[in-house]
């Protein structure tokens, strides 16, 4: 779970400690935790996306763990690999996002500052149609059907540490640390 790229990559928007507590801390912790809840159960040497995709397929003993733990695994994951330095918005994912939105980055940025509490703002596919959607705590669109394609972690943990209570300013900042490449390669294998 070694991270693709070092540590100080995304500065000034992301700073090296935070992105290192982050990883190697709150990641690598619901990477464990999530581990040792499935270890002995039906869901073992399954993939984390294949769990949490079918919900109902989760012991009910196990189920909160599973969710919190597989979850928090799952998007900080999801999280990391949307993020780079200086790429272009382009390919079909920025073309259907300018067909969708009227102002993609303000509608996306206010679906993560209104998220109450801990949790993710989201631009999934659900159904073949562009939506983005909040999810808190550690719950994963992939639970509810749909496809994620871009994701920001809105968990204080994420930003505190160079934003304190500034929220909005992280949000506006992580606009400059989009890997559209991916996003794109994500929303082509999704269509």
């Amino acid at each position: 779970m070694k991270l693709e790229y070092n540590y100080g990559a995304l500065e000034p928007y992301i700073d090296k400690e935070p992105m290192e507590i982050h990883h190697d801390k709150h990641y690598q912790a619901y990477h464990d935790n999530f581990m040792k809840t499935i270890e002995g159960s039906k869901l073992e040497g399954k993939e984390v996306k294949d769990i949490l995709s079918d919900l109902n397929s989760i012991p009910e003993e196990i189920k909160t763990a599973v969710v919190n733990n597989g979850g928090g695994f799952f998007n900080h994951g999801f999280f990391w690999s949307i993020l780079k330095k200086d790429v272009p918005f382009e390919g079909e994912i920025a073309e259907a996002i300018k067909e969708k939105f009227n102002n993609f980055e303000e509608e996306f940025g206010n679906a993560a500052k209104t998220q109450f509490g801990s949790g993710w703002a989201w631009l999934v596919l659900d159904k073949g149609e562009l939506k983005i959607i909040q999810t808190s705590n550690q719950e994963s669109p992939i639970s509810k059907g749909m496809t994620p394609l871009l994701v920001i972690d809105v968990w204080e943990h994420a930003y505190y540490l160079k934003y304190q209570n500034k929220r909005p300013e992280y949000i506006e900042n992580f606009f400059n640390v989009i890997n559209w490449e991916k996003v794109n390669e994500y929303y082509m294998e999704a269509k």
